[in-house]
């Protein structure tokens, strides 16, 4: 501890005469983050902020991610005139000026590998040019390589020793929230945020959004940063069900209760004991369970079904609807005492539309995904990129990372190209369709959707980044005539 620290200070020192004396501002050190080689974290950075030196502890950068994550790809000096031009730039801190140049060069290890990376952004001194500031850094990274190196090694030991002896600790490195969730925009930074400042109480916990923005994501980062992170998550679609097996499904049953119950099962409040229960969809639930599910959340006890012995479970709840259930109240559609005692800490999942900014670093992430399954190395233009950026997305992530997948299969050399998100059905982003317009309701857009794919379910699902499933589930619940096909 005490070497990790001194060599910590040797860095910080450095930094600050890079800031205080030679226009070098924000100067900032990351490390491949043992024991993930494919992963940046940041060891040092130089700010006046608190808040964010310590926010800068938990930002991590994937390789091919980001500027960052491209020198530790590539190993080479990346140079830019203005941050604000560069589509690949990530400033997960919110520090740089958009309107100033940026410059990120490798650190070397003994065996000339890459295992860091060193940043800053220059001021607005005409008399040095930036190829030479950038030669200048890229000669402090060699003087530091000693040290991050060091700083490499003893990271990677306490992490070892970590993994075997500190349990809860390892889950919250390997789950730290934007190591789960992609996005550096401020509604995504305030989602950030709400986390970590619930994850750590037993409230319960409303997710909003539209169906594919990351709601079970948001719930997994929830539990994953909680006292409860050794225990289960367990997840439950509410709309896959009907009444009868969704009550079976979440409480359980007795053996005997119904025809094929061959044995007693526990259900889904049972498995998660301890831990965490999300509940997706949990405004298509009927009155009746809604009364149901109100005496659990209230008093922590139920029946299983065809039984009679109260169970007792310690359960955390985080629930998520595509719903405005306060419209849904009103209209009395559903329970306002079951609102309220869901809706004590609500966290709003943002649509991709209102954080575009956040493609960049999304398409490359789900890229890397998609790289892992099919086996080959995948890129996407900065001209592609800029074409994403311009599309409404009514299906949000889900039909972004599913509009990538089509086109990498049409792409031959692993490039994706505004040419193959052509191909792959994606214009460069002029007016909206019909289904794609926001203001539209939801019968509205699905109606839209189904015409579009000529009342074919499994298209229009495509189109609205849903499930076939979901869409059917959705014609029924809203009343939609499907004579048309």
């Amino acid at each position: 501890m005490r070497r990790t620290r001194q060599a910590k200070e040797a860095v910080a020192q450095v930094l600050a005469i890079l800031h205080d004396y030679l226009g070098l501002l924000h100067g900032l050190v990351s490390i491949i983050a043992a024991p993930q080689p494919r992963m940046l974290r940041v060891v040092a950075i130089h700010t006046s902020s608190r808040l964010v030196a310590k926010a800068a502890e938990e930002v991590r950068y994937r390789r091919g991610e980001g500027v960052m994550g491209h020198v530790l790809e590539h190993s080479e000096s990346v140079m830019l005139e203005r941050v604000s031009l560069a589509p690949r730039f990530l400033d997960r801190l919110a520090l740089y000026d958009p309107e100033s140049p940026f410059i990120a060069v490798p650190i070397k290890g003994p065996e000339d590998d890459t295992i860091g990376v060193l940043a800053a952004q220059p001021d607005g001194r005409k008399d040095v040019s930036l190829p030479e500031r950038a030669h200048f850094l890229e000669i402090v990274a060699n003087l530091l390589s000693q040290t991050v190196h060091l700083m490499a090694k003893l990271t990677g030991s306490r992490c070892t020793t970590s993994e075997r002896d500190e349990p809860r600790g390892n889950v919250r490195t390997q789950h730290g929230i934007e190591n789960m969730m992609i996005g550096s925009t401020p509604s995504m930074r305030r989602v950030f945020e709400q986390i970590r400042q619930v994850a750590r109480w037993d409230s319960t916990v409303l997710v909003l959004g539209e169906s594919g923005t990351g709601k079970e994501l948001i719930a997994s980062a929830i539990h994953c940063n909680s006292p409860r992170a050794r225990c289960p998550l367990v997840r439950l679609n509410c709309s896959s069900l009907p009444e009868t097996l969704l009550e079976s499904e979440l409480f359980g049953h007795e053996k005997g209760a119904f025809t094929g119950a061959v044995k007693q099962r526990k259900g889904r409040f049972e498995q998660a004991d301890g831990g965490t229960l999300f509940l997706d969809e949990i405004g298509e639930i009927s009155p009746t369970f809604q009364a149901k599910l109100l005496r659990v959340l209230q008093e922590g006890e139920f029946e299983r079904v065809g039984g009679n012995q109260t169970v007792r479970v310690n359960v955390r709840i985080v629930a998520a609807t595509n719903r405005d259930l306060e419209s849904e109240v009103k209209k009395g559609n559903f329970r306002e005492d079951l609102y309220y005692r869901l809706n004590v800490m609500p966290i709003q999942a943002p649509p991709l539309r209102e954080r575009l900014a956040d493609i960049p670093e999304l398409a490359r992430f789900l890229l890397d995904k998609l790289s892992s399954q099919q086996g080959r190395s995948l890129d996407i233009t900065d001209c592609a990129i800029e074409v994403l950026k311009k599309h409404h997305w009514p299906g949000n992530v889900r039909e972004l990372e599913n509009c990538l997948e089509r086109s990498s299969i049409m792409s031959e050399n692993g490039v994706i190209t505004r040419n193959v998100l052509s191909l792959a059905g994606l214009d460069d982003g002029g007016s909206p369709s019909l289904a794609d317009d926001g203001t539209l309701d939801d019968r509205e857009r699905l109606i839209a959707a189904l015409e579009q794919a000529g009342w074919v379910k499994a298209k229009a699902a495509r189109l609205l980044g849903m499930t076939p499933r979901q869409v059917a589930y959705r014609i029924q619940t809203l009343n939609i005539c499907m004579q048309k096909i």
